[in-house]
């Protein structure tokens, strides 16, 4: 990682178009696939992942050095995770305008733009 830069984790939420498993148009997939080709050879963009739907998932609960496993589906969707991106940036306002394209691609939604530790 150069000094001069910050990792950011960009965390879509999911939703109910997330949960229902169904996956995202053809004309979505394409402008997402242009916009990540964009930022990985402009050497921005680490990783990228979307997730299934928390009905294949497990919630992992510790307590009291009690360790609990729950699956899916889970009902608190804005809560959970639906996909990510890991960029490294010169700063804040370029994760904010970089976040602007997705979600100008992906639609109606919500996420996080985080700051990540590096050391």
């Amino acid at each position: 990682m150069r000094e001069d830069t910050v990792r950011y984790m960009m965390i879509a939420k999911a939703n109910a178009r997330s949960e229902s498993g169904a996956p995202p148009s053809p004309e979505i997939m394409a402008k997402m696939g242009q916009l990540i080709e964009e930022m990985t050879k402009a050497g921005k963009l680490i990783l990228t992942g979307g997730l299934l739907p928390s009905s294949q998932g497990i919630r992992v609960t510790s307590s009291g050095g009690k360790i609990t496993f729950t699956d899916g589906p889970f009902t608190e969707a804005k809560e959970m995770i639906a996909g990510f991106a890991i960029f490294e940036l010169a700063s804040k306002e370029e994760a904010k305008e970089i976040s602007r394209r997705f979600w100008e691609i992906n639609g109606d939604g919500e996420g996080e733009i985080r700051p990540m530790m590096t050391r």
